[in-house]
């Protein structure tokens, strides 16, 4: 695991050779390609540019390779993460040890950060499902952020509300859907927010068969069949859906034609 303060890529001077000269563009340009980053981050979307610059000063970043623990479930919380690039699993063990993937993290999506607000208890373990690219900020430079940035506050409040609605269509899907409308579901859960027809994260059948709340066999007794009727194709760990139109009807229980 390495990390670095990201305000540190800036930090070389302007000289009178070419080469200095050289470096200095490098490193402007680096400095706009991690703003665009920390801007689409739910928690800094919509904020003026020197707000941007200010989250960019006191952010650390961490490039870490697959299956990294970045944090347990039970410790207490300390600093707000979001994936730059990569993704990640939350995992949550059970009193009986049993464990359960409840999320996963894609590009952007900030991880980690409600129980700041709350009691401070991380409910569940975060693990690298790739190498991965990690951005955090402590809690107390949250706190600065949005005494300064109201925006940040009202970023803070979307994120818990999306994250309340969530959970509310999980539970109502586990407990009034058949297995193939929660896979289904699952699958267009997790399809690529760019408008492809890619699942985003690098997926094993039983990581699947967790998040969508059923067991191994039947996903892959289902991913088969819908394979073989050519709705998908799975190649190792990723997923490429042929037709979304009919993963949608299985979705909504509706048979398909």
């Amino acid at each position: 695991m390495r990390w670095r303060k990201l305000g540190s890529v800036i930090s070389t001077r302007s000289t009178r050779t070419r080469e200095g000269r050289r470096q200095i563009i490098v490193q402007t340009r680096g400095l706009a390609s991690h703003l665009k980053i920390i801007g689409a981050v739910e928690l800094f979307r919509d904020l003026p540019h020197e707000a941007l610059v200010h989250a960019h000063a006191c952010a650390r970043i961490e490039r870490l390779p697959k299956h990294a623990r970045i944090f347990e479930q039970g410790a207490r919380a300390e600093r707000a993460y979001a994936v730059a690039k990569g993704s990640v699993r939350i995992i949550q063990t059970g009193s009986d040890g049993g464990q359960a993937i409840i999320r996963f993290i894609g590009s952007g999506e900030m991880f980690g950060t409600v129980p700041l607000f709350t009691d401070h208890l991380l409910p569940a373990d975060a693990i690298t499902a790739e190498a991965s690219v990690v951005l955090s900020w402590s809690e107390a430079d949250i706190v600065v952020l949005i005494g300064i940035y109201p925006q940040v506050s009202l970023n803070v409040i979307r994120v818990i509300g999306t994250r309340l609605i969530e959970l509310q269509d999980r539970v109502r899907e586990l407990a009034t859907q058949r297995a193939d409308q929660r896979l289904a579901r699952a699958l267009l859960r997790l399809i690529r927010n760019d408008g492809g027809d890619e699942v985003a994260f690098p997926l094993r059948r039983k990581d699947l068969a967790e998040f969508s709340g059923t067991t191994l066999h039947t996903a892959s007794r289902m991913l088969s069949a819908w394979a073989r009727a050519g709705l998908l194709t799975s190649i190792g760990r990723r997923i490429l859906i042929h037709d979304r139109t009919a993963l949608d009807s299985l979705a909504e229980g509706r048979p398909l034609l």
